[in-house]
């Protein structure tokens, strides 16, 4: 008779994996620490050491700093400028703008499912963003144009791309209308948004939990607009693995 296995782990392989991490990226944690007894900044640390154990080399934030300290926060900042220097790729989607300013390589702007506005750093006040956010006169849209910034992985690709994605709103969803998006390796890229702006649908094609219904979706130069989250899985080596997370509490 079958009988299931319990799984195997190699502690002490772990906790040297997670303590070298740790030193590498400022995520320093105690490994047999019980979970229920660490801080919320804690807690967002083994979040990201998950993925990164994992190999994820995309990582997508959905409000990480919503309920974080501000000291807090700047350690979170800290992370990402140890991660974006070492190569990673963020997505940091956040209502909070001036955090989106202070760290974020570029900057889009989404409103009713639409890219309406995008800026590189240095370029842009938290008043130009609100203004592009709630559509007043002088805001700036976006042009047909491709980016100057035109970020690119180490055998020329970018990390993820959108080209003129459309996805159908399911419910009372918010339905997503012509992205285009270019996310290189070692680079930042803030969506600031107010709620239901499409971030949660964004997050949802990127992953594979929703179909487009135009465009294409890319990744690392490799057309993957119809695949499963099991085939982004299966068609990256360990080195240049995929692994999106929308959300990080």
């Amino acid at each position: 008779m079958n009988r299931v296995r319990p799984a195997v782990l190699d502690y002490a392989r772990l906790d040297k994996r997670i303590r070298e991490l740790g030193a590498r990226f400022g995520l320093h944690l105690n490994p047999m620490a019980p979970v229920r007894q660490l801080s919320v900044g804690d807690e967002q640390k083994v979040e990201i050491l998950k993925l990164l154990l994992a190999h994820a080399r995309v990582l997508i934030l959905d409000e990480p700093t919503r309920v974080l300290a501000p000291q807090e926060v700047d350690a979170l900042f800290q992370v990402f400028a140890a991660l974006k220097a070492d190569g990673y790729t963020i997505l940091f989607i956040t209502h909070k703008l001036r955090e989106v300013i202070r760290c974020a390589d570029r900057t889009t702007v989404m409103r009713d499912g639409r890219i309406v506005g995008r800026f590189t750093a240095g370029q842009v006040a938290v008043k130009t963003l609100v203004a592009t956010m709630f559509g007043e006169p002088g805001a700036a849209e976006p042009s047909g144009e491709p980016h100057e910034h035109r970020a690119q992985s180490a055998d020329g690709h970018p990390t993820l791309e959108l080209c003129g994605v459309s996805a159908r709103a399911v419910g009372s969803e918010t339905p997503l209308k012509n992205i285009n998006l270019r996310i290189g390796a070692g680079e930042i890229v803030g969506v600031a948004k107010v709620s239901g702006s499409g971030q949660k649908e964004l997050g949802d094609v990127i992953l594979g939990l929703r179909p487009l219904s135009g465009g294409s979706k890319w990744f690392c130069g490799a057309e993957a607009t119809s695949w499963s989250i099991a085939h982004l899985r299966d068609s990256f080596e360990p080195e240049r693995y995929v692994l999106l997370i929308v959300g990080c509490a």
